[in-house]
């Protein structure tokens, strides 16, 4: 399960959003997109939970969830780890 704010309920905070044209990995945001399917909420949204979770040193997912990823890491054959973080290169289209 997503350890987001969904198990207490607490006072919505306003916030202003940007639209961003950020790239990132297509395998990845496959998985990512996957996830936030798998617990019906936009991929935004999932991307600010992990990213607030890491802020703060935490582990935003949940076993079950963390079962999901993996599964869909074999679906979508993405097989980078943490240690490939900041080395990968971008293949000439």
């Amino acid at each position: 399960m997503y350890h987001g704010n969904m198990s207490q309920p607490k006072p919505r905070r306003q916030v202003v959003r940007a639209q961003t044209g950020v790239r990132i990995e297509k395998r990845i945001l496959k998985v990512l997109k996957g996830l936030a399917e798998y617990h019906d909420m936009s991929l935004g949204d999932l991307l600010e939970g992990i990213v607030l979770h890491a802020f703060e040193g935490q582990c935003a997912f949940g076993e079950a969830s963390l079962q999901r990823i993996a599964e869909l890491k074999k679906v979508y054959d993405l097989d980078l780890t943490a240690a490939d973080s900041h080395q990968l290169e971008e293949q000439a289209p």
